[in-house]
């Protein structure tokens, strides 16, 4: 057997984290179950109630994969580089084909072992009924076995071209987030009436294994009437999400065998260096050129936000403003859709993707920021220097939740021209656009102070981060699988609570999304989340004073 998948099973197997997450999801999908098992000597002869359970059991199957796999892959070759032993393994007698093979093997291992535990819990809707649905339990495992090789080839294929940790958790997470969700708004937008387009949209939304997983439960269709693919998606997925993993793969293994053993950072070129025609067209471009020198700092500035941010290779990267960019962009794109009521989709269809567009931007973004603000120096040895400065805990507290706290607000700012336009031209929407406001608020300091947190609480960059993303997921996203099984298994009631928890689901609800509109999310879920990130506040400033302390 490859040495290294013994390796990183065993080694991904006895952390605490893949421990916790085994656990958590059996628990999870054995209560699921329970709540619907016969009692009383009476059964559902009909097998609806335990196509219900799989339906919900197979979202958080694929929630799963999607928000706790990418940690993995993302890390294991980044990993090795940042601690200088890839260039060991590579001056193996292994070939970098083995050593990528003992990779993927590692984390699809774990990956199959995570499955396993949701096994009963499938096993028991079968028994019950949940073979009467459009695939069944066989199909849908299928479907997320396929979508695991997917995501794992992404994140070993990131890992192998980024520089640090942090860098391959982000940039792999925003991947993944894309290959979900950007190949279903193709399919959206795409008119019907010219047959080749239509075709090939119901090819591009195969990509995400969402329609797949849809299927498999039963739910023809991907959420808006009118947009349904056709019958064997889940076959398509399988023939387009393989070959790109192939074709993934194969780039990542070209590239551990031709690339150097040290790789030099690139030196960039400054803008005053470059050509008169070039300087004009990036003044075109950007109002804010990011290539910019820049000049010295000023006295009323913080000198650890400034240090952030010139010392942060995305803190200093053109590509954030890029991401405001486009964010202005979507935002004023569904804002006109909203506003003259295009596509028939009506204005709280379109004000519920805004929100939803708003609220991944902000989770995504914030966590990466925050999560290495102390761990990173605490990894990097520059804590120590930190600590023997004349400042005291709080300024250097309040510098680092600065520089995490800057670059949220301006995306958060540019996300809101599209709510401009809806008031602008409907002002009776008005009202429920400040408290969808209020809420994408809330969620984007909710983001910053859970990766603060558990910056302050992990030595590790990489184990903050995946901590602030999958501590963000349950609270963002456990509560809409909830919502899913409104009705059966779960009733009003507890819904009713779960929704509670979630910004995200209070911003759905003040815009009127259907399906959320029927709830009375708020103000309660402005007191529970403010008083989270009061306690989030108080942990983060505990913990700051104890590593500032002497050891």
């Amino acid at each position: 057997m490859n040495p290294i998948i013994g390796r990183e099973l065993i080694g991904l197997l006895r952390t605490r984290r893949a421990v916790a997450v085994q656990g958590g999801l059996a628990l999870a999908t054995a209560a699921l179950v329970l709540a619907r098992w016969p009692t009383g000597g009476v059964s559902d002869l009909s097998g609806a109630a335990a196509v219900q359970v799989l339906r919900v059991l197979g979202y958080g199957l694929l929630a799963s994969v999607v928000l706790v796999l990418p940690a993995f892959p993302a890390t294991a070759l980044v990993r090795e580089r940042v601690r200088g032993t890839l260039a060991l393994l590579l001056n193996t007698p292994l070939t970098p084909t083995a050593i990528y093979a003992g990779k993927l093997g590692g984390v699809l291992g774990y990956t199959a072992v995570l499955l396993l535990m949701t096994a009963p819990a499938a096993a028991a809707c079968y028994t019950l009924g949940g073979s009467s649905t459009g695939g069944g339990v066989g199909l849908l495992y299928l479907a997320a076995a396929a979508a695991a090789v997917q995501i794992t080839a992404l994140g070993l294929y990131v890992s192998g071209r980024a520089l640090s940790t942090d860098a391959a958790l982000r940039i792999t997470y925003a991947e993944v987030l894309a290959v979900c969700v950007l190949p279903l708004v193709v399919h959206y937008l795409v008119p019907r009436d010219v047959p080749v387009l239509a075709s090939a949209a119901n090819w591009v939304a195969c990509i995400s294994p969402v329609p797949a997983v849809m299927e498999a439960v039963g739910h023809g269709g991907v959420g808006i009437p009118g947009t349904d693919p056709p019958g064997g998606v889940a076959v398509r997925y399988l023939i387009v999400s393989l070959p790109l993993s192939g074709l993934l793969a194969w780039r990542t293994v070209r590239g551990l065998a031709r690339s150097p053993l040290d790789r030099p950072r690139p030196a960039g070129v400054m803008t005053q260096d470059r050509t008169r025609r070039e300087r004009v067209a990036r003044r075109l471009f950007y109002l804010i050129d990011p290539q910019r020198r820049t000049g010295s700092t000023g006295g009323l500035l913080h000198p650890v936000m400034v240090k952030e941010f010139r010392t942060r290779r995305f803190g200093r990267s053109h590509w954030t403003l890029r991401l405001l960019a486009g964010a202005v962009v979507l935002s004023l794109a569904l804002g006109c859709l909203a506003a003259l009521g295009a596509l028939g989709w009506g204005i709280e269809v379109v004000g519920g993707a805004m929100v939803l567009l708003q609220a991944a931007a902000l989770l995504l973004f914030a966590p990466s920021l925050s999560a290495g603000l102390i761990a990173a120096e605490r990894e990097g040895g520059g804590w120590n220097l930190l600590r023997m400065t004349p400042m005291s805990a709080a300024s250097v507290l309040v510098g680092k939740l600065l520089a995490a706290a800057w670059p949220v607000v301006l995306l958060y700012a540019a996300t809101l021209p599209g709510y401009g336009v809806m008031v602008a031209v409907q002002p009776e929407s008005a009202h429920p656009v400040m408290r969808v406001l209020v809420c994408q608020g809330l969620t984007a300091a909710l983001a910053v102070l859970i990766g603060a947190a558990a910056s302050s609480v992990f030595r590790s960059t990489a184990a903050a981060t995946a901590a602030a993303y999958l501590t963000l997921a349950a609270v963002c996203v456990a509560p809409l699988l909830v919502w899913l099984g409104r009705d059966a298994p779960f009733g009003r009631s507890t819904v009713q609570a779960a929704l509670t928890l979630d910004p995200v689901a209070a911003a759905l609800s003040a815009v009127g999304m259907p399906g959320f509109d029927g709830y009375d999310l708020l103000p309660a879920n402005w007191w529970v989340i403010g008083g989270t990130c009061v306690a989030l506040l108080a942990l983060l400033v505990a913990r700051t004073w104890r590593l500032t302390r002497p050891d």
